[in-house]
């Protein structure tokens, strides 16, 4: 309940607008071990990725979301407590889109993704 809360309030945040930014994720990617992953957050049109902070998380079966990264630009990031540096965040301003890369992949790594964003 608390991290529902949590993540409709950054995905709600924008001080001074009617409108509110929308994101957008695919359903689902399938990828093989030791492969990597590019998982897509898309920003709806008429809000610009530069500026915003977009925000990861991890959530398995039964287990609260776990903070992955946050990042806005190149030397703006954050990893989370724990997570590996084959975990890493990009973004496309042209195509108003964020991504999550991830390298190597292992079973564990198999999960629901998500992506929320701050102002």
């Amino acid at each position: 309940m608390a991290w529902t809360l949590i993540l409709l309030v950054l995905l709600s945040h924008r001080a001074g607008s009617l409108s509110q930014p929308v994101l957008t994720q695919p359903p689902s990617l399938s990828a093989s071990p030791g492969a990597s992953a590019r998982l897509t957050c898309t920003l709806s049109s008429g809000f610009s990725v530069g500026s915003y902070y977009m925000y990861w998380y991890q959530q398995k079966p039964g287990s609260p979301p776990r903070y992955i990264l946050c990042h806005k630009s190149g030397a703006d990031k954050h990893q989370g407590s724990g997570i590996p540096s084959r975990f890493s965040g990009s973004k496309d301003a042209s195509a108003n889109e964020w991504f999550l890369l991830i390298s190597g992949l292992q079973p564990e790594d198999e999960a629901d993704y998500y992506c929320a964003l701050y102002h």
